[in-house]
């Protein structure tokens, strides 16, 4: 890479544009991805020089945020020209990060027919799959022979996303079934298209949610799926490099709220510093906030804590043991669900595994807890004459505070999906501050049940 960049830079210091321009072309597209995040100031050029092709190529595999920046400095012709050339799902997805009014002005490049097509696909809610499919597909009818088939490819299938899978509509164009372009060219030339089609069809919803398309790619050996709406009419397809990109944002976007922040729309080194604490401080006040309860509880338990001083030793492991397994169910839930393992469905059975795995999680740290106090005991007189009943004290509130951070980490994610809202909110931060309130009540409750009338 570093030999590729101080090439690049000798072909810009001479000003060797057609050089530059025979280099570039040569490259893999990827490489010049590349390029253009080690020399971005260059990345306008790049896109200016490469062949319309490889330019559409290179920018529609550019994140957003570069996307946007390069758009700004290329001259109107090349605007006009990328603009028209992209697919039709990546120009929606452009159209859907920029701000209306540079959406109205790029709009304005295309032709009457692909400016109304962007419209229309701009019409669809922004995590839809109808935001993903492009029109651009091989459709023919029932009735045709495989020779009229092959005909009509040969015609139209150059302008479309994919010919691997073409598919089968009524006269309404309603979608009756996919064939794979294999199953076409196997068969004899007279065979019927009707012959040919098995009733084996999946299809996605324009109005789904584009995370359950993730799913079903994940779940079908697909290249492309049919898009229909509500009566079962072909609208697009949706193709597998679109769906793996999503799903590379979807992780991104998860493991970022996992983490305690609001979801960064851009590159970690290239986010405006005031924005990114901006999406930090949110959570960082509400976390501090739910914290704060943490010494009202204390405060509630102040004469506990006075009377049996040694109590205030054991807070720090008991709440952090809560809050570690609250944190590692609440992780595995979300990364299940975004697996397509775990749905709202399931959620008897996920209470039911982690009623026994935290009991059994508890019941291993709470002995643990209990012998160490145990052991410590013979070296030193700091838990005093009635270190027993510390022990248990310390043992049956891990149990119990174990037990109750892998029930409250497994079931909110379960439950905000059932309201509708994100599961990856239940961050791992959010159900150990959870916890955290909700551990020192079960260590004080259990602590004056067991040391009442001895030391409290």
């Amino acid at each position: 890479m570093n030999e590729m960049v101080e090439q690049i830079e000798l072909l810009l210091e001479q000003e060797n544009n057609k050089q530059l321009k025979e280099y570039l072309n040569n490259l893999n597209i990827s490489d010049v991805e590349e390029l253009i995040g080690e020399l971005p100031e260059h990345g306008p050029r790049f896109i200016e020089t490469l062949s319309l092709n490889r330019a559409v190529n290179v920018f529609r595999i550019l994140d957003s945020p570069t996307q946007e920046r390069i758009i700004k400095k290329l001259s109107g012709q090349k605007v006009a020209d990328l603009i028209n050339a992209l697919p039709p799902d990546d120009r929606t997805a452009l159209f859907s990060e920029l701000h209306g009014d540079a959406v109205k002005t790029l709009i304005l490049h295309l032709s009457p027919d692909d400016r109304k097509e962007a419209l229309s696909l701009l019409g669809y809610e922004e995590d839809s799959v109808g935001r993903l499919m492009t029109p651009d597909y091989i459709a023919v009818k029932k009735t045709w022979d495989v020779t009229r088939v092959l005909s009509h490819i040969r015609r139209y299938g150059k302008n479309s996303e994919t010919i691997d899978v073409i598919y089968v509509i009524d006269e309404n164009g309603v979608l009756l079934d996919d064939i794979r372009i294999r199953e076409i060219l196997l068969v004899k030339p007279e065979t019927k298209v009707s012959d040919l089609m098995d009733g084996r069809l999946i299809s996605l919803s324009a109005s789904d949610p584009q995370e359950e398309a993730i799913n079903i790619f994940r779940m079908n050996n697909r290249v492309a799926l049919p898009v229909v709406d509500n009566e079962h009419i072909l609208l697009g397809i949706v193709t597998v490099d679109d769906i793996l990109w999503i799903a590379n944002e979807e992780y991104t976007e998860d493991i970022q709220k996992i983490g305690g922040t609001e979801a960064l729309d851009e590159p970690y080194l290239d986010i405006n510093l005031f924005r990114l604490v901006k999406k930090r401080v949110g959570w960082l006040i509400i976390l501090f906030l739910g914290e704060m309860l943490t010494a009202t509880a204390m405060g509630f338990f102040e004469k506990s804590i006075e009377k049996a001083v040694v109590l205030a030793l054991f807070i720090p492991l008991i709440i952090s043991s809560g809050g570690n397994s609250g944190s590692q169910a609440s992780t595995l839930i979300i990364q299940a669900m975004a697996l397509g393992e775990v749905t709202v469905m399931d959620w008897w059975r996920v209470m039911r595994r982690e009623l026994l795995s935290g009991l059994m999680l508890g019941l291993t740290l709470g002995l643990i807890g209990f012998m160490r106090i145990y052991i410590w005991t013979m070296f030193s007189p700091i838990y005093g004459p009635h270190w027993i009943l510390v022990g248990l004290t310390v043992g049956c509130a891990l149990v119990g505070v174990v037990l109750w951070g892998s029930l409250a980490g497994s079931m909110l994610p379960l439950i905000l999906k059932k309201l509708g809202a994100d599961p990856a909110t239940s961050s791992a931060p959010f159900v150990a501050t959870l916890v955290d309130v909700t551990g020192l009540i079960i260590y004080f409750s259990i602590a004056v049940m067991i040391m009442k009338g001895v030391m409290l």
